[in-house]
């Protein structure tokens, strides 16, 4: 607080209102699905099709999820949290490390038959080594020339001839030139520390550090090299410290970006007492393979994708056991789109891969070397075949979870049997949408075919799911133009071709009943033709308008926090009013609210007509605010006409079942 010695008049400038309110991001997409690798039952933030990649894999065979994300960033995605699923029958593929008894566990990060395809070789090392001209008689100390690279909690190995002892160095001091065996302050001692014994320490000893070296190869590549490895948890050189389970849940609101991928191999301790010295067994010539992992699809059910609701007396195991696939992303407040594209699973059969093509040894090369044989990649586990009954649980919990949270939105897939044949796709799409009456959710028809990266180069195509499209184009258009833009009429990127072409009759019975489009318009290539919710409610009948509303909603929950606990009187009132018409007219200057003027488009009233005495007497607070989405043109009519001489063109406004846009 400023404080005022010298009389006089001086000037501050008070802001009288509230908090501003400002518009948020509701391009951030939240999808489900089957990966190759990843953790399991958790949201992990992406923000590129790389970064993707490197926490789960990139294309799986028997999954659309890695497709449903490069469709959304190719399409104009700037975010998504991923959640990937399995069974509980999921397991790590593993190997042990052992001395005269197992120190540690090396497991592949994540569950999942890749980490079959992992091997690795690992080597001792002695970085450091050095003779020992003198020792204390009592065995605390050894004087050597140089205590370069020894360090407090080093493990070393003491030899005298063919005796070895094996020690962890306590302390150092390079003036003396000393390796403390027990640190000279009692408080700061380690639990090795004690007297060097065994060894006679008027004779020259030799001291060498000794670390580790772990060399990971993926299918036949290396893919890592881990140096300098330490079997002292005191030592920051730590394996099981150093390649350690992340955690890549980060709080959305820190403004942080998303967390690095996590390395591909964890080391897991399991001594049960760490202060016995050991050291490994190492053959840098010998390959051991992880074995015993599984990619737990076969047994996949419906509770995988969707959990249960947790209770609040819920213990840490019960928590962990219900969060599952769609249950994780509950506690992601800025998540806006909802999809999953592997509602309905369609098995590697439907979508056999091709055979490799054979390499031919040029035979003008006299006596070629061998080819050397690929390793196999992991085949994973055949998931069962999803169909309507457990894609509509599903999408029926996509739903619920929308309508709950009322700031997010589903986008629904139609059955796979929709994309397949002439009237009988038709009527297969507006079956699935006569299931459903939300305005939290839209229907997007039909599936979309694109050139499949898992294929050889003829150009073989897949049918995907079209919610990741969708998902790219909705949040393309959030962040292109603003929420309040209707997502359609935007070109579709990395799509060749769709499971059904329809024509205009058939597009306008699709429309009005409410199901969203996507046509190839020649030139223009494939577009979203519509932009209408799967609600019987005609004044939530658009897309835009539900999703532009439930922005608004949340940020005034958001932003008029500051008001609870306040002073109930006018000021108070007018500081809201203040907050909220700044806020509004900000919208209706973007675009995002009818009405030339902005009395046509909002208005905002919290006075003493809406909060009597009564409701103030309670501690309530009541704003009513009335607005005027904009809604978009479906329906585009031209009026042509011949005017004396001329032919004159004027636009005219239009209401009846045509082609919707």
């Amino acid at each position: 607080m400023t404080v005022y010695e010298a009389p006089g008049v001086y000037y501050q400038t008070v802001d009288a209102g509230g908090l501003p309110v400002t518009p948020l991001r509701t391009d951030i997409a939240g999808f489900v699905g089957i990966a190759e690798r990843g953790p399991l039952d958790t949201p992990v933030p992406v923000e590129s099709w790389r970064q993707f990649a490197s926490w789960f894999g990139e294309f799986s065979p028997v999954g659309f999820l890695g497709y449903a994300v490069r469709a959304f960033f190719e399409n104009g995605g700037r975010r998504c949290w991923v959640v990937r699923v399995a069974s509980p029958s999921a397991a790590h593929a593993s190997a042990l490390l052992s001395s005269s008894v197992p120190v540690w566990r090396l497991r592949a990060s994540s569950p999942g038959g890749w980490g079959n395809a992992v091997t690795f070789s690992l080597r001792e090392r002695n970085l450091t080594q050095v003779v020992s001209s003198s020792s204390d008689p009592a065995g605390t100390f050894s004087v050597v020339a140089s205590t370069s690279g020894f360090v407090r909690g080093s493990h070393v190995r003491v030899k005298q001839g063919a005796v070895a002892v094996w020690k962890v160095v306590s302390d150092v001091d390079p003036i003396l030139g000393r390796l403390y065996w027990v640190h000279p302050k009692a408080e700061s001692r380690l639990v090795y520390d004690s007297p060097l014994v065994g060894l006679d320490l008027a004779l020259p000893l030799v001291i060498q550090t000794v670390e580790y070296a772990i060399s990971v190869n993926e299918a036949g590549q290396l893919i890592r090299f881990y140096d300098r490895l330490s079997l002292i948890p005191e030592s920051t050189a730590y394996g099981p410290s150093v390649l350690a389970d992340v955690a890549p849940l980060i709080d959305p609101s820190s403004g942080l970006s998303a967390p690095k991928a996590p390395e591909p191999i964890v080391l897991e301790e399991l001594r049960p007492d760490t202060t016995v010295l050991v050291g490994l067994v190492a053959n840098p010539s010998l390959t051991v393979p992880l074995t015993g992992g599984a990619d737990g699809l076969a047994s996949l059910a419906v509770y995988d994708f969707v959990g249960e609701p947790v209770a609040m007396d819920d213990g840490p195991v019960a928590v962990a056991f219900k969060r599952r696939g769609l249950r994780a992303l509950e506690e992601i407040s800025e998540i806006g789109l909802l999809a999953i594209p592997d509602a309905q699973i369609r098995p590697i059969e439907l979508n056999p891969l091709s055979p490799p093509t054979p390499c031919v040894p040029d035979p003008c090369i006299k006596n070629p070397p061998p080819l050397p044989v690929a390793p196999l990649a992991p085949v994973p586990d055949m998931p069962p075949l999803f169909g309507k009954t457990e894609l509509f649980q599903i999408q029926s919990e996509m739903v619920l979870q929308c309508e709950t949270k009322r700031y997010r939105f589903a986008l629904l897939d139609p059955p796979y049997e929709a994309s397949q044949g002439d009237m009988a796709g038709i009527r297969e799409a507006m079956d699935w949408r006569a299931r459903f009456d939300t305005r939290f959710a839209a229907l997007y028809f039909p599936w979309v075919k694109v050139l499949d990266p898992l294929r050889d180069v003829t150009g073989t195509t897949r049918l995907l799911p079209p919610s990741g499209h969708v998902a790219g184009v909705v949040a393309g258009t959030d962040l292109d133009i603003g929420v309040h833009k209707a997502p359609a009429n935007r070109l579709v990127e990395w799509a060749l071709d769709s499971g059904f072409e329809m024509n205009d009759e058939q597009h306008g019975v699709l429309n009005t009943a409410g199901v969203n489009a996507i046509r190839n318009l020649g030139s223009r290539g494939y577009r979203v033709q519509g932009a209408r919710t799967v609600s019987s409610d005609p004044d939530w009948r658009f897309v835009n308008v539900r999703r532009l509303m439930s922005m608004i909603e949340k940020a005034l929950e958001i932003a008029l926090q500051w008001v609870v606990f306040e002073p109930n009187n006018a000021i108070t009132r007018a500081r809201v009013m203040m907050s909220v018409t700044v806020f509004l007219l900000g919208l209706h200057e973007s675009g995002a609210l009818a009405g030339e003027a902005p009395e046509e488009a909002f208005f905002v009233k919290c006075d003493l007509d809406n909060n009597p005495s009564e409701q103030r007497d309670n501690g309530e607070l009541l704003v009513e605010i009335g607005i005027a989405p904009a809604k978009p043109f479906e329906f585009i009519v031209l009026r042509v006409g011949r005017v004396h001489s001329a032919i004159e063109v004027a636009e005219a406004s239009g209401s009846f079942a045509g082609v919707g846009a």
